[in-house]
């Protein structure tokens, strides 16, 4: 987890993971894309890579890289863990609420 969230927290790299939401690419396509040299990009789909969150598929001269489910499969997973937590603690804070608004209404009446 640590290794993908640090691939991505780079601007470039977030953004060419963005990119490759939309299909495979190839280098120049992500290079006029980002508006970034050839080497630069590559040196980030390297990173990527390496994380294991895009892989490449050779095509003649073309190198096209394509995003990898599972990484993103496990970020979702782990993302989820604290929607569940929080949705926990929004139910608690919401039945409260209704506690309170109750008891302030009976001690309204019995005013």
């Amino acid at each position: 987890m640590v290794t993908t969230l640090g691939a991505i927290a780079e601007p470039n790299r977030f953004e060419i993971v963005e990119f490759l939401r939309d299909g495979p690419r190839s280098v120049n396509e992500i290079a006029e894309r980002l508006q970034l040299r050839q080497p630069q990009v590559s040196k980030h789909l390297r990173v990527l890579s390496d994380a294991g969150l895009v892989e490449k598929h050779p095509r003649a001269q073309l190198r096209i890289y394509a995003l990898r489910a599972q990484p993103f499969e496990e970020l979702n997973s782990w993302v989820g863990t604290f929607k569940s937590l929080w949705n926990e603690r929004l139910d608690t804070l919401d039945e409260y609420l209704h506690e309170a608004k109750a008891k302030q209404m009976r001690e309204s009446t019995n005013s």
